[in-house]
Parts: C-alpha cells; structure tokens; sequence
C-alpha cells in the first residue's frame, strides 16, 4: 500500500497501547487505549534485589504496574493471577486483569465471557463495593486451605499407552481442588482440570463428541463414593483439537464446556472446595528437571487396580524424550516422571493435570496425562500433551476458549 504524510507537525510524545487479534486489517479495527491513562514507563531488567516485580520474560516492573490491566512486562505476566485489580480493571475469576477498555468491546478476553456479561459488567455509576461483590472471589492457581481438614481420616491404597499414579499417596479430602473426575455413563476412567468459568481441560482420548455421555465431578476425593463438597455437573459441549490424531496421540487434548446453572450464567455454585488452577501464557515458565505433581485414580501398578482415594506425586519434567520414544515422540508432547520408574501415571490418570508451581507458589498447568509404556518402568516416563502447545493452529472461533490470555 502506498502511504502519505497527513500532518507535518510533530509526532505526540506520549504512548499508546494498542490490542489486535491477528485478523484485523487495520489498525482501526484494534482496540486503542486512552493514551492519558497509560504511563510511558519501560520496563527494564534491573538488578534482583531491585526488581520489585520479576515478568517471565526476565523484565522487572513496579508493583504498581501489576494488576492494573496495562501489559507493562509483554508477556502479560504482570495481569496473571490477581486477587484485585487497580484503575478500575476488569478482574477475572481466573485472576486475569483486563483493561476497562477492553469491557464490552464484543472481543472476549475473561475465560468464563464474564468481560462481555451486562450481569457481570458494572456501569459507570456504580460503586465499587457493588462492583466486588459481583465479582466471584476465586482466583487461579492457589487452593483455599481453609478446606483441608487435616482431621479427616485418609485412606491407605495397596500397594500400555492409556494412563494412573504409580508411587502416589493419597491426598487430602480437598486437597487438589482443580482435579475434577470426568464421567462417561456413570464409569469414571478420566480425569481433567479445571481451568475457570465453565471449561475442564482433559485428554481428547477420554471424550468423544456426545455431551450428553458425561459428566464431571468437582471435589471427589473417594472414586466409588462423593463427599459433602462433591458437585456433579454435566455437559454442554466437548470441543476436540481439530489436529487430534487418535492413532500417534498428537494433540491429545480436549475442552470440555459444562452446563450453565439454571437461569444463570454460571455452571457451578459456589464451592470453597473449587480453585481454577492457572494456565500458562509462556513455553518458558518451566524447566527440565522442575518439580510438579500429577494426579489421578488410576492404576497404582501396572495391570492392577485402581485407586480408591485421589492419589497424588511428584515428578521432575525431563528432556530429550525421543531418546525414550523414537519417532513416536511428536512435537507438542512432553515427558515427566522419575527414570527409575518409582513414579509415574497409569491407566485411569489420563486427562488428569500436571501441575507445576512458580516462585510465587501460583500453580500452572503445564501437561495433561496423555500415554506412556510400562507404567512406572524404569526408562518409560509418562508422556503428556504440553498445554502451552495448544494455541498453535486452533481455529479462530475457539482460539479464546484454548488459550484465553493470548493476545
């Protein structure tokens, strides 16, 4: 296209921020922020005992630039995870700050939509205390503890390519609070998590298009038999990876949408027992040899039997797979586990989490439990779908429900 100066008189000083989507044609068609309202501060690496706030991308910003809707680190690490949001922001129940003027813009920017909800979006008239108390008080990554009854008994469990927690031990009643139990004709093989709003993340394995097939329970401790806090909620929608492939395991991962409450918006009550666990916004959040836990009711060895109570375990994330797998390592799958084969997942655990935590004790979900050789074998990690992975080559229209937090 050709381009012509339209003013000779000097550019303005100030910064703008400027969101598009990826399909826009100009930049009319992008969402512009009021430029008085955004400072023009770079951020800068800084030394570590200066840096008030570190981003993923190694950028240190001042706290009073996190939880404020403006992506000051460009990795949008500074709007993750907040409990509250400043300067009016939106807040999601995934902890997500979104600009306010990026609410009711027809763009959906909050997991659960909440951003483009009349119900949920306050008018300029309203106060704030109102405005809170619309908004849900959960947020993502961080269990409520004030759950975990450290009295309750536990119970003691006895010691192929579809997972279980091999070396686990059992958790407590409320523990894993996004671990969720997915359901097919009242049998449960699967698990998932649950990631905000209305939406489970599980294997593509475990589903298959026929909502009305499943359900999902939220806060089962015990497999066979629910607790107070248990919740049974069923489908609406199953959305697979378009690029599944169900004989090589490739994008094996699955969005499950559950069913709204009647006449509301939301699809669960409210549940002490219930945490979004947070998704991540970058390849990089997590090293080889990191620790994170999975878990599950699986099989606790191989061939045997499962699991009576959610058992959980620690493993390290692992690198160079193809050395294990050959060719049947595909791009976007991961490896975790112990090389020893004292821990791994099993047949059952499939589309339940892997969960790693940061720094700042956030927990992301960085793997779903996808397939694997000889269960708890030594030289035979489990292998597991790379969430992160998952935004590449998702059509547009679902793009938000993937991978909400991209720009």
């Amino acid at each position: 296209p050709q381009f012509t100066e339209l003013s000779n008189e000097p550019l303005p000083g100030s910064c703008v921020s400027v969101r598009c989507q990826g399909y826009e044609r100009s930049l009319a068609e992008c969402v512009i922020y009021d430029p008085t309202e955004i400072t023009a501060t770079a951020a800068t690496a800084t030394a570590e005992d200066n840096c008030e706030f570190k981003c993923v991308n190694k950028k240190c910003v001042s706290v009073e630039q996190t939880c404020d809707g403006v992506d000051d680190c460009g990795d949008r690490s500074d709007e993750m995870c907040c409990k509250k949001c400043r300067n009016d922001a939106f807040h999601c129940r995934t902890g997500v700050c979104v600009h306010k003027e990026a609410v009711r813009d027809g763009i959906v920017d909050c997991l659960d939509g909440k951003d483009e909800s009349p119900v949920h979006t306050a008018d300029r008239s309203e106060t704030r205390a109102n405005r809170q108390h619309l908004e849900s008080k959960l947020y993502c990554g961080i269990p409520n503890s004030t759950t975990v009854d450290d009295e309750e008994e536990e119970e003691r469990v006895p010691g192929g390519r579809v997972k279980r927690v091999v070396g686990g031990v059992p958790a407590k009643p409320t523990q894993i609070q996004w671990q969720v139990g997915i359901e097919e004709y009242g049998k449960l093989d699967c698990g998932g998590a649950y990631i905000g709003g209305c939406w489970v993340l599980t294997a593509a394995h475990c589903v298959r298009p026929k909502p009305s097939a499943f359900q999902v329970k939220f806060s089962l401790w015990k497999k066979r038999r629910p607790q107070d806090t248990t919740d049974v909620v069923p489908v609406h929608d199953i959305h697979i990876h378009p690029k599944y492939n169900a004989a090589t395991y490739e994008n094996d991962i699955a969005l499950v949408e559950l069913e709204k409450l009647p006449f509301k918006q939301e699809c669960l009550v409210e549940n002490p027992a219930v945490s979004a666990v947070c998704i991540p916004w970058s390849p990089q959040l997590f090293q080889t040899n990191h620790t994170c836990s999975i878990s599950g009711w699986g099989r606790t060895t191989a061939g045997g039997s499962s699991a009576r109570v959610l058992l959980w375990a620690n493993v390290s994330l692992i690198s160079n797979c193809q050395r294990f797998y050959k060719d049947r390592f595909k791009p976007g799958m991961m490896c975790a586990g112990d090389l020893k084969g004292d821990v791994d997942s099993c047949q059952g655990d499939s589309g339940g989490p892997l969960v790693c935590e940061d720094d700042q004790g956030i927990s992301y979900l960085w793997g779903i439990v996808s397939w694997g050789e000889r269960c708890g074998q030594p030289g035979f990690p489990g292998v597991y779908t790379q969430v992160n992975f998952i935004t590449r080559d998702v059509p547009c229209h679902l793009r938000p429900r993937f991978c909400p937090y991209c720009l």
